[in-house]
C-alpha cells in the first residue's frame, strides 16, 4: 500500500479506544505481568505510547518543519515509562493516552500538509536522515506493534493452560 497521511490518521485515531476496549477493566494478572526478564507488561506498554505521545512524534515532526538549521532529534528514552507512571492506574493511563493522542492528531490536521512538507527531513540520532513521511507511517506502525505486543503480551500469561492447542495458536511462534 502506497503511503498516505489520511491512511496513517485512521490507524492513530483508533488506538486509544481499541486499547481502551481491550484493557479496561482487566485484572492485573493481565496487565501488569510481562513475558520473561528484560520484557515489558501491558501497563509499561502504555506508558511507553504517552511518552511517545509527549516526546516523539509530534516534537520530531515539529523540528522537521521548523527552520531550525539543526534538525537533529533528542535522543528518545525508550525505558521512561519505567519511573514516570509510578502510582497510577492502567484506566488513568489510558485516559492520559487518549487525551494526548487527541491533542497530537489535532496538532497534525491542523498543519495541512503538503507532499513537500512529508518530503522534508530531519536527523534521527541512530538512523541518519529521515522524512516526514517515514516519521508519519512509523507513527502508524508503531501502534500496531505495540497493539500485537499487547497480544502477546496477554496470550503469554496462558501459553502453558492452552495445553497441545499451543500447536494452532500463532501468536506462540
Amino acid at each position: 500500500m502506497a503511503f498516505s497521511l489520511s491512511h496513517c490518521i485512521e490507524i492513530l485515531e483508533r488506538t486509544p479506544d481499541t486499547l481502551n476496549h481491550m484493557l479496561t477493566g482487566l485484572s492485573q494478572e493481565w496487565t501488569h505481568q510481562n513475558e520473561g526478564e528484560n520484557t515489558w507488561n501491558v501497563f509499561e506498554v502504555i506508558g511507553h505510547l504517552i511518552h511517545g505521545e509527549h516526546t516523539d512524534w509530534i516534537t520530531r515532526a515539529t523540528l522537521i518543519l521548523s527552520d531550525a538549521q539543526d534538525k537533529t532529534f533528542a535522543p528518545f528514552d525508550r525505558f521512561a515509562q519505567l519511573h514516570l507512571h509510578q502510582g497510577k492506574t492502567l484506566e488513568m493511563l489510558l485516559q492520559e493516552f487518549r487525551e494526548a493522542r487527541m491533542e497530537n492528531l489535532q496538532t497534525l490536521k491542523g498543519w495541512n500538509l503538503s507532499e513537500s512538507d512529508l518530503s522534508k527531513t530531519g536527523t534521527h540520532p541512530v538512523l541518519g536522515i529521515v522524512t516526514l513521511q517515514q516519521l508519519m507511517a512509523t507513527w502508524a506502525v508503531h501502534d500496531l506493534n505495540h497493539l500485537s505486543q499487547i497480544s502477546r503480551i496477554m496470550s503469554k500469561q496462558y501459553e502453558q493452560e492452552v495445553g497441545p492447542f499451543h500447536t494452532f495458536l500463532g501468536i506462540y511462534r
